[in-house]
C-alpha cells in the first residue's frame, strides 16, 4: 500500500536517462557514470535490469517497434531448456 517506485528508484528523470544511456545508447556502467551519473544510482539501474531479464524470457515475441529492441544485442530464448 504504502510502497511507492519512488522510494526505491532514482526520480524519474534520472532513471529515464540511465535506462537511456544503457539499453538504447549501449553504454557501460562506467560511461554512463563519466557522464555525471552517481556510481550507486547507475548500478542500482543496470542491476535492475539485468535481474529482470528472465520476465522478458517468459513474454511472447513481440514485434520490433524502436531500433534497439530487445533482441540483437539483448539475447532471449525463443524456447527453453530444462
Amino acid at each position: 500500500p504504502n510502497q511507492l517506485d519512488q522510494n526505491s528508484l532514482p526520480k524519474y528523470e534520472i532513471l529515464d536517462k540511465i535506462i537511456e544511456l544503457y539499453i538504447e545508447k549501449d553504454l557501460d556502467i562506467s560511461s554512463i557514470v563519466k557522464k555525471g551519473f552517481s556510481s550507486k544510482n547507475v548500478n542500482h539501474v543496470v542491476k535492475l535490469i539485468n535481474n529482470n531479464e528472465f520476465k522478458r524470457a517468459q513474454s511472447p515475441i513481440g514485434p520490433k517497434i524502436t531500433h534497439r529492441a530487445f533482441g540483437k544485442d539483448r539475447r532471449y530464448p525463443i524456447t527453453f531448456k530444462h
